[in-house]
């Protein structure tokens, strides 16, 4: 799908708020409420757009502990990695999961309460996978920049 320059506009206002209401999106970009529904459709049906999502403040819900940990596996053989990486899914405490290069195999974006639980999330769950060779954890000290939206244009 090509998008053109009132799609990208579109996807950001949707990004800065996906709350808003066609009527309200249709007059930022100077279309009709229904070509502007058109528009969004098409984002969605295209999975341009996958998914609308709340965004929550994790020192609300005791998730306010973020650790950066990088992972290597043990074998490198498909079957580790298929089986690797549906364990990984399965964890609520890793937000994120990238395959990396470098001395590394994965880093991984873990939220939890505190130091305690990130200690008995390693112990219980994630040394504890026959696939982790080692694991070696960066804890965050303050958030500088923490963004869901790509600036398009």
């Amino acid at each position: 799908m090509k998008l053109d320059s009132i799609d990208y506009k579109l996807i950001e206002l949707l990004q800065e708020d996906c709350k808003q209401t066609t009527r309200e999106l249709a007059l930022v970009l100077g279309l009709s409420t229904t070509a502007v529904y058109e528009r969004v459709k098409k984002l969605e049906k295209t999975n341009v757009i996958s998914k609308y999502v709340a965004i929550v403040d994790r020192n609300q819900v005791n998730r306010g502990f973020v650790v950066l940990s990088m992972i290597k596996i043990k074998t490198h053989s498909k079957e580790a990695i298929i089986q690797f990486e549906k364990k990984i899914n399965d964890l609520p405490e890793v937000l994120e999961c990238y395959n990396i290069s470098g001395d590394y195999d994965y880093i991984l974006k873990i939220g939890v309460k505190d130091m305690e639980a990130y200690r008995e999330f390693m112990l219980a769950k994630l040394t504890s996978m026959d696939e982790v060779l080692s694991s070696h954890s960066l804890f965050t000290i303050g958030e500088i920049k923490n963004s869901t939206q790509y600036k398009l244009l």
